[in-house]
């Protein structure tokens, strides 16, 4: 499964960096962020009830129920209502039958999610500056 995050989900074969350390130091950004999204599927089987904030920033968690078009809900969620999200977003239906997220579902969530919190991030420097 890690191979497989890393070969489809972060395409390390269509890099083409001319040399040997611009490649080794490619592969080990793309081997963390392989590591984090098997880690989260494992964890939301494992332990489907642990508090999002253990796991998430609270920006990164509040982004998914955005890009979800759920309301942010006052209380920390749980783990599982966070990957849920972002598997929703990465082509997961949820249906009774369909399981538990995979990886490829929470590899596409995390990246729009990732996505979206850089984007506030920017919109936040932005806002400073302009104030």
């Amino acid at each position: 499964m890690f191979f497989d995050i890393l070969k489809v989900g972060c395409q390390v074969e269509k890099l083409q960096l001319s040399t040997k350390e611009r490649i080794e130091k490619a592969l080990v950004m793309y081997m963390i962020i392989a590591w984090r999204v098997m880690y989260l599927m494992r964890l939301g089987r494992v332990c489907p009830d642990l508090s999002a904030d253990l796991i998430f920033d609270p920006l990164e968690w509040k982004s998914s129920f955005v890009l979800a078009d759920k309301g942010i809900p006052e209380q920390t969620p749980t783990l599982n209502e966070v990957l849920r999200n972002l598997a929703t977003l990465g082509g997961f239906l949820g249906r009774k039958s369909d399981g538990e997220p995979g990886a490829k579902s929470i590899w596409k969530g995390f990246q729009r999610m990732q996505d979206c919190v850089y984007g506030i991030q920017i919109a936040r420097k932005w806002l400073s500056l302009s104030v």
